[in-house]
């Protein structure tokens, strides 16, 4: 059945992929939500800016709804404004890009039931398939640069580097999910078939951060 859908959004491939997704079997995307640390103004998952994240969802004609949470009290807090956000949006499912942990699913789903909603996981798959689902991102049209990677996984040259097939082909020579699921990597995605124009993208400077390394980027 289709449904009247948030998504959550990291600013990353997978969430890109579940939008791709959603829109392709039918759903309606209301609204894609960011998590951000009260008073910090960059993203829970990925450590993004807040407006690198607005220019993201202004290219794709989505609106996102921010949900300010709180280490403490982060699952409380996100559930309080998903009944706020399904009151305004008259929501019915809640998606997520996870595509294995299942500790991930098992928090989203019991978030998305304690506010009324279905969750849903548009990406989910067996650990052997995420070597075929990077191809099918990389052979999508979405373009997107990797911007973080974890200290013992990669290492800062592939900071940078654009998720294409020479990617793909180098990935698989390294000890880490392809995909990386573990957290071994994220991305930035800038422009693909559902965007109605690219997200500009210029580098900037690494940071050392406390078990990853960064790399800035600006508009």
């Amino acid at each position: 059945m289709k449904k009247r859908v948030a998504l959550s959004w990291s600013g990353g491939k997978d969430s890109c992929m579940a939008l791709d997704r959603l829109v392709k079997d039918g759903h309606e995307v209301a609204c894609l939500l960011t998590t951000l640390p009260a008073d910090i103004g960059r993203t829970f998952g990925h450590g993004e800016r807040a407006e690198r994240i607005g220019e993201q969802a202004d290219a794709l004609g989505l609106p996102v709804e921010w949900i300010a949470c709180t280490f403490a009290g982060y699952t409380e807090d996100y559930v309080r404004t998903l009944k706020e956000l399904k009151a305004k949006y008259q929501l019915e499912a809640v998606a997520f890009g996870d595509l294995f942990l299942e500790e991930h699913r098992e928090w989203g789903t019991g978030a998305a039931s304690a506010a009324g909603l279905e969750a849903l996981y548009p990406l989910w798959m067996e650990p052997s398939g995420t070597r075929d689902a990077l191809l099918t991102f990389v052979e999508s049209g979405y373009r997107a640069v990797v911007i973080r990677v974890r200290d013992g996984a990669l290492t800062e040259d592939w900071l940078g580097r654009e998720v294409d097939r020479s990617f793909y082909e180098d990935i698989a020579m390294e000890n880490v999910c392809p995909m990386g699921e573990g957290g071994e990597y994220h991305t930035f995605v800038y422009d693909g078939p559902l965007f109605r124009r690219p997200v500009p993208f210029r580098k900037g400077e690494v940071l050392q951060l406390e078990t990853t390394k960064r790399l800035e980027h600006h508009g």
